[in-house]
């Protein structure tokens, strides 16, 4: 069983440390399971780290996230403006990554549970150039939300690589109601380890 998610604030002495390095990516090789593909390549300032390290970092601290749109998996228009002022969860997968399919029943249930928090769910489908096999694995696990098809990454180059890893599948991103990123994983994460970070989120001012 994984650990709690710690519920500290980036403030202070606490960004300090972090920005000196003591956040680690938790995955980022070219293999969907992780891994750094054996360069050693140390984590840089703000990386994405693994869910049970996962921390709510500082308002006045936060990136802004980039502009972002695209088709969705039905080739419906869908992009990040439309979802400002509300608490939205990024969340990168593909058909073939098995993580995204330990992780997406949780996705799937706690895009129910949040909503009424003013919560959304958007996924990035990436590397499945057939859309029929994503849209058979949104249907094998339920989500209700939709994704962006990315099947070359494009979509996933448009933000800071420490933040995002291309190659780090899955990944997700708690993006705040004024369009910051608030929160960044990578590799699978559970609702047991999202919803405290999401409560936190939501709980902000406006």
């Amino acid at each position: 069983m994984r650990r709690a998610v710690p519920l500290r604030t980036l403030t202070g002495a606490g960004l300090a440390v972090a920005l000196a390095g003591c956040l680690y990516a938790a995955a980022g090789a070219a293999s969907p399971g992780g891994g750094d593909g054996g360069r050693g390549e140390p984590s840089g300032p703000g990386s994405a780290v693994a869910a049970a390290d996962a921390e709510v970092v500082d308002p006045g601290l936060r990136p802004q996230a980039p502009e972002l749109s695209g088709a969705d998996l039905d080739g419906k228009p869908v992009g990040l403006a439309e979802f400002r002022g509300q608490v939205l969860v990024l969340n990168v997968w593909g058909s073939w990554c098995g993580p995204c399919r330990a992780e997406a029943d949780d996705l799937a249930r706690l895009s129910g549970q949040t909503r009424e928090q003013g919560v959304r769910f958007l996924g990035i489908n990436t590397r499945d150039r057939d859309r029929a096999a994503a849209r058979s694995f949104v249907r094998a696990h339920g989500l209700e939300f939709p994704s962006l098809h990315d099947p070359t990454g494009e979509l996933l180059l448009r933000f800071p690589p420490a933040l995002l890893n291309p190659q780090t599948i899955p990944s997700t991103l708690v993006i705040d109601r004024r369009g910051r990123i608030a929160v960044s994983i990578g590799g699978a994460v559970t609702d047991e380890e999202l919803k405290p970070l999401l409560n936190r989120v939501a709980q902000e001012p406006s």
